[in-house]
């Protein structure tokens, strides 16, 4: 699965190479908010470029539902786009995607050239990875490079579809580093690894946290989840967030934890408030919470005790913040996992979604070794899963 075909392994001069980008970026009226997906995809796009390919870039931007919907358009992606690479990104506008813009912007392509095609979920077939679109995407190329890991756990025409009927397809720098650093860490990690688990629910992380027991030498648990683990322990939780139907598993889990002698870290202490307001006056309690309490961020006995747990990691894989970050008041324990990462001697890798906004937002991004840009796809590669737009690409 990991061993794919990439940018360096192909000869593009005079060929057609679509290119399936993560542009997903936030827009507010009309301006892009954050760029940092377009510039994660330019080393590829300049390979490309400097190789005398002609370069299609293809991408979908929010949940336009298969309709046309001009707030949702790539348009000022084109437009910025050009701006970072210096010279012109030339926008296909066809609400149905590959149009007569498109077929006639490929068609007046020189080597070098770059055009960008209009939202792909334009297209209701998109999602449903549906064999007409796939088949009209793929006539605009002679090669596809798929370096969006951000929906490679998802099996769509502009990623999968595709790859059925272009004779080559191979990942871009952006795909295979999350490729490398994602899989060297579950397959072949330098030792001792842990794995840290946030975010509010067990349920979402269920194969995660089976794959990791296998695997790691230390899993630490925070965030909500812990109290699904607490409660199964016989602890009082009050109001805090909880998952009856998996209480069973938590026993289970720390059952295997035990027989595979993985050091299972659970919080010893909590913050909790009475509301879930940033406003709400709140205290550090160990052990059993009031009724009427909810804990909303891990405590400072715990915060030490999760330091020294990677304080000699070689590998650590973080996925999920420990509290409600985003309110000032309990983002200490978030605070302290992401400083303690950033001062370790090893590689850290952060696993997409709230994590990576955590520590981007902190202020802890250019310590980590590797933010995923897949929050989904990056939980189910932790899974041990193979991912749909990873496997249509040829193998070496």
């Amino acid at each position: 699965m990991l061993n794919k075909k990439s940018v360096d392994d192909i000869n593009v001069k005079g060929q057609r190479v679509l290119v399936r980008c993560d542009f997903n970026v936030p827009l507010q009226d009309g301006k892009i908010t954050d760029e940092n997906r377009l510039v994660a995809a330019l080393p590829t796009i300049k390979k490309l470029i400097a190789d005398g390919g002609k370069v299609i870039l293809c991408s979908h931007l929010g949940k336009p539902k298969g309709e046309p919907k001009p707030e949702l358009s790539l348009a000022p992606v084109a437009k910025r786009l050009s701006e970072l690479l210096g010279q012109e990104v030339k926008f296909a506008a066809d609400p149905e995607v590959v149009g007569p813009n498109a077929k006639a912007a490929v068609a007046d392509m020189k080597d070098g050239d770059v055009i960008l095609l209009e939202n792909t979920r334009y297209r209701k077939e998109e999602t449903k990875n549906g064999e007409e679109f796939s088949k009209e995407l793929a006539s605009l190329a002679d090669v596809f490079v798929d370096d969006a890991f951000g929906t490679a756990h998802r099996a769509h025409c502009s990623n999968v579809g595709v790859t059925q009927y272009v004779k080559t397809s191979v990942v871009g720098y952006l795909m295979q580093k999350e490729i490398d650093f994602l899989g060297n860490a579950v397959n072949n990690p330098e030792r001792p690894f842990v794995a840290i688990l946030g975010g509010s629910k067990v349920s979402s992380k269920i194969s995660v946290i089976n794959n990791l027991l296998d695997k790691v030498d230390v899993l630490i648990i925070g965030g909500g989840m812990c109290f699904t683990f607490a409660k199964a322990q016989g602890q009082e939780i009050g109001k805090s967030l909880v998952e009856d139907d998996y209480l069973d598993y938590a026993k289970e889990m720390i059952e295997k934890a035990k027989e595979k002698c993985v050091k299972l870290l659970l919080p010893v202490d909590t913050v909790a408030a009475k509301e879930f307001s940033n406003d709400a006056p709140y205290r550090v309690v160990e052990g059993d919470l009031a009724a009427d309490e909810i804990g909303l961020d891990i405590g400072p006995k715990t915060q030490k005790l999760y330091a020294d747990a990677v304080k000699d990691a070689k590998t650590v894989v973080w996925n999920g913040p420990m509290g409600v970050f985003e309110m000032s008041n309990f983002a200490a324990g978030t605070i302290a996992v992401a400083k303690a990462l950033a001062e370790i001697d090893g590689t850290t890798i952060i696993g997409g979604g709230d994590s990576a906004a955590a520590v981007n937002i902190l202020g802890f991004g250019d310590k980590m070794t590797h933010i995923s840009t897949g929050g989904g796809a990056s939980l189910e590669f932790l899974e041990g899963k193979e991912l749909p737009g990873v496997a249509a690409a040829n193998d070496k």
